[in-house]
């Protein structure tokens, strides 16, 4: 019995730890970018990659967001990029949220040039046209299979490829028609897998970093085609670099045990800026 107890007794602490790291703020990680030969930026900029909001309760209500964004904004951005997955999505929840309460907290963002977006398979299973406008209705510019020119850079976003709604031909080609370094933004980091050779950089979300992640056995879920291939972090293949965010909200339950939530500060250099190692 007293076996039984301590099972007990550990199971309803590491649960209680799994709720509070859920809810903590993010970590605020670094990568440092240079560019490919040929695709200079003008000058060098920074970017803030966040995914999967899943803005609901108990550990995502948008009071918490709103303390995100003031981080953020404590980042100086040029640019924000936001990898899809705003719905609260299919977990346990307290609240839910109506979209124009969840997104109200990203009015306060204030990037020197300007906020883009991709949505996400949750947003998919939801109602993809509403989250659109509620996206737009806060200043957020969504990418659907297109690209935008922004700060002297090719921004490129593709539709959710869990959902099978990505095309990274036609994004592909949109980039190129635009001038700087091509930068591909996407919920799913499977398009990393298919993305041509020129786009030297791509920014995703979606696996949570498997939410949980257990010690000497890693993420017990990814969702993803390619298992833990592009489960977490910094990816570097083919002289290609992803980056895949752990997010900052849960799907399905409210917790997250050694995978905590998280943000990315990437910077971009121009010719002649120092580019220092980049964080692990």
């Amino acid at each position: 019995m007293r076996i039984l107890r301590y099972a007990a007794l550990s199971a309803f602490f590491l649960t209680l730890y799994a709720m509070l790291e859920a809810s903590e703020l993010p970590i605020v990680r670094h990568f440092a970018w240079t560019p490919p030969p040929g695709q200079a930026a003008p000058a060098a900029r920074r970017i803030i990659l966040m995914s999967d909001l899943h803005i609901s309760g108990p550990d995502g209500p948008p009071e918490r967001l709103e303390r995100i964004v003031e981080t953020i904004n404590g980042l100086h951005p040029d640019i924000v990029m936001l990898a899809g997955d705003f719905s609260g999505g299919e977990k346990l929840v307290t609240h839910s949220y109506t979209l124009p309460q969840a997104l109200r907290p990203l009015l306060a963002l204030k990037p020197n040039i300007g906020t883009v977006a991709v949505l996400g398979n949750h947003d998919h299973w939801g109602e993809p046209h509403a989250v659109r406008d509620a996206l737009t209705r806060v200043g957020v510019t969504v990418l659907e299979n297109n690209a935008e020119p922004l700060a002297g850079m090719a921004i490129g976003g593709v539709d959710d490829d869990y959902t099978r709604h990505s095309n990274v031909a036609a994004a592909a080609a949109a980039m190129r028609a635009l001038p700087g370094p091509r930068i591909l933004l996407s919920h799913s980091p499977d398009v990393f897998a298919v993305s041509p050779a020129d786009i030297g950089l791509v920014l995703a979300g979606h696996t949570h970093c498997g939410q949980i992640a257990l010690p000497l056995i890693g993420p017990l879920q990814t969702a993803s085609r390619y298992g833990r291939r592009f489960a977490c972090g910094i990816i570097r293949e083919r002289g290609r670099s992803l980056i895949v965010s752990a997010g900052v909200g849960t799907s399905m339950l409210p917790i997250r045990l050694f995978a905590p939530p998280d943000i990315w500060v990437i910077d971009v250099a121009s010719p002649g800026s120092a580019v220092g190692p980049t964080p692990k």
